[in-house]
């Protein structure tokens, strides 16, 4: 057979496909396909959060049981770290600085203990939130979940550890005779109104932590700035007008979220401590700071949920 008549057969092209000519989301819709880890909706997405509750729960107390698991002490430096930092501001603020006149050493310890062990609250959730993505990556890419999960949990881990260190700031109050009152009740909405403040404030920096690594070295400065701000160490409403601060900073400074759950706390717990102390409409601040970051930094978070532990 010669090689013109070899090739007798007739090619056949392939029939035309139905799937022609549809872009990529017409040919997903048309199969039912989703994209892979993409952003639910927000209801959707408080529900996933609540199913995984336990998950939460068991990964908060096993953070926190890890975190001081190869020193001597253990969880007593849960306790041990703010009270050495309360030690050292007595020395140099109510010792050299005088910042006790006028109050006495029975009002100023308890007052100077309370400040920095509530302020430590949110100092520290702080500091864990704006590494709860960036430092748990391999969690993050080898699982799907929610990712508020980790911001929540690591300010759940802060709160127990408050609860964990109240047992001295009780010890202090007590030993300076400062005895359990009705006000001491009050204790449990400051904390609830706190602990949504600092799991809003935690989504927020975890979110900015995750594109901005170095955001978790520029932090402390920051936490630090604002815990002069809040007068932990001394009365910062007296101090201002001491030093003849215009009006509005000092109802300024004294609105912050910091000074506004530090006072509160001092007032529920410290006898002398009276309302005149706490800046106007206290309690509605209180739980505009809780509702305002909280809410705010949940959905501010959310809003990026398909974007963390990419690129």
């Amino acid at each position: 057979m010669s090689e013109t008549t070899h090739d007798s057969a007739v090619a056949m092209s392939a029939a035309p496909s139905p799937d022609d000519g549809l872009s990529a989301a017409e040919l997903a819709r048309k199969y039912g396909l989703a994209v892979s880890g993409a952003r639910p909706s927000l209801p959707e997405y408080v529900r996933q959060l609540w199913e995984r509750r336990h998950f939460i729960l068991a990964f908060s107390r096993a953070k926190m049981t890890a975190q001081y698991s190869k020193a001597k002490l253990g969880q007593l430096w849960h306790v041990a770290t703010p009270l050495l930092n309360a030690m050292v501001y007595l020395l140099i603020f109510g010792v050299l600085m005088q910042q006790s006149k006028g109050m006495g050493m029975r009002n100023y310890i308890p007052f100077l203990v309370t400040g920095v062990f509530v302020f430590t609250f949110t100092q520290n959730s702080a500091l864990s939130g704006v590494r709860a993505i960036a430092g748990n990556l391999g969690l993050v890419r080898a699982l799907h979940f929610p990712r508020a999960a980790l911001p929540v949990s690591f300010a759940l881990q802060q709160l127990q550890q408050l609860l964990f260190s109240m047992c001295v700031v009780f010890v202090f109050l007590l030993g300076f005779g400062h005895m359990p009152a009705a006000s001491w009740v009050l204790i449990l909405p400051v904390l609830a109104f706190q602990f949504v403040f600092n799991t809003g404030l935690a989504m927020v920096l975890a979110r900015l932590g995750s594109k901005t690594p170095d955001l978790a070295q520029l932090l402390p400065f920051i936490l630090r700035t604002w815990m002069y701000a809040s007068g932990v160490m001394y009365n910062m409403v007296e101090a201002l007008k001491k030093a003849h601060a215009p009006e509005w900073l000092i109802d300024v400074l004294g609105a912050n979220p910091a000074a506004v759950y530090i006072d509160l706390m001092r007032y529920a717990l410290i006898d002398g401590y009276g309302a005149d102390r706490l800046p106007p409409h206290v309690w509605l601040l209180a739980a505009g700071w809780a509702v305002l970051v909280g809410a705010g930094g949940f959905v501010y978070f959310w809003k990026a949920e398909e974007q963390y532990g990419r690129g």
